[in-house]
C-alpha cells in the first residue's frame, strides 16, 4: 500500500486521529514527519523513527518548511471540537480554513504527489435524508462545521486551478483509544468515563431520537490509506461504520458491556444535534473498504483500555454562544 510515496508528513500527527495514522504508516516503513504544535505531553506518545516538526500550521513558513521533501501530506491539523468553535470562532477559522490553505499552498511549492484533506461529517449540517452520501447539501450549523467546509473548498480549488491531486475525507462519530477527554465530544468515550467512574451518563438530547454513526479509529485510518492510496484526484469520500445507534442504544451497551445499569442524566432542554445521522459509505467500499469493529466490540475494547476509574471528560457541548452547556 502507498507504494508510490516514500516521505509522508502528516500535520496533527500527535493528535487521536493522526497519532494511530502515524503508527500504521511507520508499520509500512514510510519514513514519516509530523508537524504539530506537539505539547510537552502530546510529544511524550510520538513514537521513535518520527521526525518531528514543532509548528502551526497558521504559519505558513512553517509548515511549507516542513513539506519540503514530502511526497504525500495528510493534512488532520485542525481545531475538532465544536464548543472551541462557538466560543472562539476567529481560532477555528484562522486553524482550519486558512491554516488547510496553508497546507495546500505548502504542498503545491513543494510538488508534493498527493495530498488528503480530514474533513468532517459536520460539513452537512442537520441531515435531510438518510444515509447520507457525499451529495447530500452542505449547510453547516457551527462555525467548526463552516471551516471544514471552507478548506474543503480551496482543495478543490488547488486541484481544479494547480492540478495538485487532492482527495477528501468526511470522517463522522469517530471514537478508541488515546482520545484526549478534555477535547473529545463524541459519545463513546465521554459515556464510558462517567459510567466508570460511577458517574452518571448525561444525554445532550433526546437519548431516542439523537442517533449516530460512530467508527471505531481503527477503521478510519484503514479509510485513509486507502483513499490516499486508490481514490481518483478530486474525490471526497464517507468514512463512517454504516451502522446507526440511538444514545440510549449506545448506554445500554455500556450497560451490558461493564455489567452494570446505566444511570441517565438527559440534558433535553438543548435540542440543536437531536437527529439522526448515518453515512451512506457505498463509495468508500467501492475501493475495498470494509468496516473491521463494531460498536459493542469498539466499546469493550476500550473499555478495557480504560481501566475502572479513568479521567473524566472536560468541557461541555454547546451550539449557541448564550447556552451555558
Amino acid at each position: 500500500m502507498l507504494e508510490g510515496y516514500r516521505k509522508v508528513l502528516v500535520t496533527g500527527g500527535s493528535g487521536f486521529i493522526g497519532g494511530h495514522l502515524v503508527d500504521k504508516l511507520l508499520s509500512l516503513n514510510k519514513e514519516v514527519t509530523v508537524f504539530d504544535k506537539l505539547s510537552a505531553e502530546s510529544e511524550k506518545h510520538v513514537p521513535a523513527g518520527v521526525e518531528l516538526v514543532r509548528g502551526d500550521v497558521r504559519n505558513p513558513r512553517q509548515i511549507i518548511e516542513a513539506a519540503k521533501n514530502a511526497d504525500l501530506v495528510f493534512h488532520l491539523a485542525a481545531n475538532a471540537n465544536g464548543t472551541i468553535s462557538v466560543n472562539d470562532p476567529q481560532f477555528d477559522f484562522e486553524t482550519n480554513a486558512v491554516g488547510t490553505f496553508n497546507v495546500l499552498d505548502a504542498a503545491l511549492h513543494a510538488k508534493v504527489k498527493r495530498l488528503l484533506y480530514v474533513s468532517s461529517a459536520s460539513i452537512y449540517g442537520k441531515p435531510q435524508c438518510f444515509p447520507i452520501d457525499e451529495g447530500h447539501p452542505a449547510k453547516p450549523f457551527i462555525p467548526y462545521g463552516a471551516s471544514k467546509l471552507v478548506g474543503e473548498i480551496y482543495c478543490n480549488s488547488f486541484f481544479n486551478t494547480y492540478n495538485l491531486s487532492v482527495v477528501i475525507a468526511r470522517p463522522f462519530c469517530v471514537y478508541g483509544p488515546r482520545e484526549n477527554p478534555k477535547l473529545a465530544l463524541v459519545e463513546v468515550s465521554r459515556y464510558l468515563r462517567w459510567h466508570l467512574n460511577k458517574q452518571p451518563i448525561r444525554i445532550v438530547g433526546d437519548p431516542d431520537r439523537k442517533t449516530r454513526d460512530f467508527v471505531h479509529v481503527y477503521d478510519v485510518v484503514k479509510a485513509l490509506l486507502l483513499i490516499a492510496d486508490k481514490a481518483p484526484s478530486g474525490e471526497v469520500f464517507n468514512v463512517g461504520s454504516g451502522e446507526e445507534a440511538s444514545m440510549r442504544e449506545l448506554a445500554d451497551i455500556i450497560s451490558s458491556i461493564t455489567g452494570r445499569p446505566a444511570v441517565l442524566n438527559v440534558i433535553s432542554r438543548i435540542k440543536e444535534d437531536t437527529y439522526r445521522l448515518i453515512s451512506d459509505i457505498s463509495k468508500l467500499k467501492s475501493l475495498g473498504y470494509a468496516p473491521n469493529i463494531s460498536l459493542h466490540h469498539g466499546v469493550k475494547q476500550l473499555a478495557d483500555e480504560l481501566g475502572k476509574n479513568p479521567q473524566m471528560p472536560a468541557g461541555i457541548t454547546i451550539f449557541k454562544k448564550s447556552q451555558k452547556g
